[in-house]
């Protein structure tokens, strides 16, 4: 296992580079961001540990990250105060490329489409609305989308479907959306408790899995599927743990357990070239790679 520390710096969310196996990204924010400015973490790993490559300021904590699917360099942000911003770790200033402000709350979620049809970002926020944003056609959304009566955790793009994505809220519904209509093609009551996390199966375009603050005694701030092995999933909890699981079939178990953060686990990723390497990010400022 492999470890890297920011101090000050409490970490939401981790992503591997599409392009790059050895290269990461941690939004990070003060104060467990309740309150403060945030940090993007851009991170490499090698043989003998992980070192900072680039790191950007924002005036405001900073929640999830997501890689371009088309340029190695872009990413974006998701902030407390309501707006998305675009970096390109390749631009020697310090700033963002571009700040998106629609949202009204903070934005918890965003994720790239991974389809080759389209080159669009979906951002979730506390304000109820989904947004979809086209970054070539300025800084105004495509559409917003209604529906959720709580706030939303988690938007991700179906990795099979072009213009669909779900959403995961406080209400206890996962929905799917179709962009083209902006309209819920699905609303399924999940939970009976607030949803935080949801993820599409690589390998069957009908199965998604939710995690929320019930069935487990803390809530599970992440879940991920493996994009190796249509059987295996991996959550991350409050209860300072990084699980692994067998999907639903014959049998659903946890089959092994990581205990090696000393707060909230609320990063996870694959690494999508490294088979059963898994990083995870916490608010006890670690960030750490994990071998399966």
């Amino acid at each position: 296992m492999k470890t890297f520390k920011f101090p000050a710096r409490h970490g939401y969310a981790v992503e591997i580079s599409p392009f790059i196996p050895s290269r990461l990204a941690c939004a990070t924010s003060q104060y467990y961001g309740i309150a403060g400015s945030g940090t993007l973490l851009v991170l490499e790993q090698t043989e003998t540990g992980i070192s900072l490559v680039k790191s950007f300021d924002w005036n405001d904590g900073l929640f999830d990250v997501t890689w371009s699917e088309s340029n190695e360099h872009m990413l974006v942000t998701g902030g407390g105060d309501g707006s998305l911003q675009v970096w390109d770790t390749a631009n020697p200033q310090p700033g963002p490329l571009q700040v998106l402000k629609e949202h009204t709350q903070e934005v918890y979620s965003v994720d790239w489409s991974q389809t080759r049809e389209e080159n669009l970002v979906v951002s979730g926020s506390w304000d109820r609305t989904a947004k979809v944003w086209d970054l070539s056609h300025g800084g105004q959304s495509l559409c917003t989308l209604q529906g959720h009566e709580g706030v939303i955790y988690s938007t991700l793009w179906s990795p099979h479907i072009p213009g669909c994505f779900a959403s995961a809220s406080g209400d206890g519904t996962l929905r799917v959306w179709d962009v083209k209509t902006g309209r819920c093609r699905l609303a399924i009551p999940a939970h009976k408790a607030e949803i935080l996390s949801c993820d599409w199966c690589k390998y069957d375009q009908n199965v998604i899995v939710t995690g929320a603050v019930d069935c487990h005694s803390y809530a599970i701030r992440r879940v991920k599927f493996s994009p190796f092995n249509q059987t295996v999933l991996a959550s991350c909890s409050y209860d300072f743990t990084v699980r692994l699981w067998t999907t639903p079939g014959q049998s659903s178990r946890c089959w092994r357990t990581l205990e090696h953060h000393s707060e909230f686990v609320c990063g996870l990723d694959f690494n999508l070239h490294i088979p059963n390497q898994i990083p995870s990010r916490s608010v006890d400022t670690e960030h750490t790679h994990s071998r399966i």
